[in-house]
């Protein structure tokens, strides 16, 4: 079997962070998204995949090479015709799929455990397509399944009144039947082929279709809020195996719970670091504290400030006295305190869709 992972789009809900990178290149739990996808397939034994990019895209290749890394085959599609939705992605990717079975994954989702249990459920019913369904508070923002006797009837995409509680996450098994499906729909009422009309379309032919419910947690990473909550809980499966400090740690700092510090780091006195938190090589802590479910890249500096419940890109620096929370801190990016500077007050650089709390 062959995947295809979708890692493609503007991310325009993520703006300003995705003017200057790649949604599925965000670190999370300071690895880019799209390795955690690549991560999922590659334990459900699949050896040759697929990503489908931004026409012109040449830093996702830089990001993740040839795969070799996982022990994959890794080839790169570019989306022709622009964005046209999920099911116009398949069909792009039709001629290096061939007819075969193939899984195709979200590149910007991520979930508890294996996903090799939805492979081997899809070969061992000999179905033509499985769905992979999880509860959500807001189903309506998704493609959400009908049922009738407990089979799927329909799968509706983005409906105002939701038929279930289920959202059809973005983990799916096909047979290629499903190529015949997307080239038959027609353009949803917002122009894009929607991959719930495929699904509805298998369905109405007679395609074997099943579902199956994750057990664990899944999450899609479409807004901010979602970005810090899907850091969290990556955070919170960190092992105890894996919490490493390689830093340099004075003795007067405190290391609470699990943290996993990079080599070349230095952590200074004062310092309060209260896990799950990650910190990249080569950053300097001084007099500040790091608390649970953040994430800081390498190469940064935090001085003086507290910070929590956030994702710090590389080389970002952090010296503002003040406590942060619930932040999104690009690369390069720098948040200093203002008392420093004459004259008095804020002072901001604020681009296109930015938030700030003063």
């Amino acid at each position: 079997m062959k995947a295809l992972i979708a890692a493609g789009g503007h991310a325009t809900r993520m703006r300003p962070i995705t003017y200057t990178i790649n949604k599925h290149l965000i670190p999370l739990a300071n690895k880019p998204l799209i390795w955690h996808a690549i991560e999922k397939v590659a334990d459900a034994g699949i050896k040759e995949i697929f990503i489908n990019v931004n026409p012109g895209e040449t830093e996702m290749q830089k990001c993740v090479g040839d795969g070799s890394r996982w022990g994959v085959a890794i080839r790169y599609i570019e989306q022709t015709g622009g964005p046209k939705g999920l099911a116009h992605i398949v069909k792009n990717a039709q001629p290096y799929l061939g007819e075969e079975p193939f899984l195709f994954y979200l590149g910007d989702n991520i979930a508890l455990g294996s996903i090799r249990e939805f492979v081997n459920e899809f070969t061992t019913r000999n179905l033509d397509c499985l769905l992979a369904l999880s509860k959500v508070k807001n189903p309506n923002q998704f493609g959400v399944p009908e049922f009738r006797a407990g089979k799927i009837i329909r799968v509706i995409e983005k409906p105002a009144s939701p038929p279930s509680e289920f959202a059809v996450t973005g983990i799916y098994v096909y047979s290629p039947k499903i190529f015949q499906a997307v080239s038959d729909i027609a353009p949803s009422a917002r122009g894009e082929y929607e991959i719930s009309d495929a699904h509805t379309w298998l369905i109405e032919h007679g395609a074997s279709l099943g579902h199956q419910e994750i057990t664990g947690w899944w999450k899609d990473t479409g807004r901010p809020d979602d970005l810090l909550e899907g850091n969290a809980l990556l955070l919170n499966e960190l092992k105890l195996s894996e919490a490493v400090n390689e830093a340099q740690t004075d003795p007067t700092a405190v290391i609470q719970n699990k943290v996993k510090i990079g080599r070349g780091t230095i952590i200074g006195p004062g310092c309060l670091i209260r896990g799950p938190v990650v910190i990249g090589e080569n950053c300097r802590v001084e007099n500040s504290y790091i608390g649970p479910y953040t994430s800081v890249g390498s190469g940064v500096e935090i001085i003086n400030t507290e910070i929590e419940h956030s994702i710090v890109f590389e080389n970002a620096k952090i010296s503002c006295d003040q406590r942060i929370v619930d932040a999104l801190i690009g690369k390069n990016a720098q948040v200093l305190a203002a008392e420093r500077t004459l004259p008095r007050g804020h002072k901001l650089i604020v681009g296109d869709n930015s938030l700030v709390e003063i």
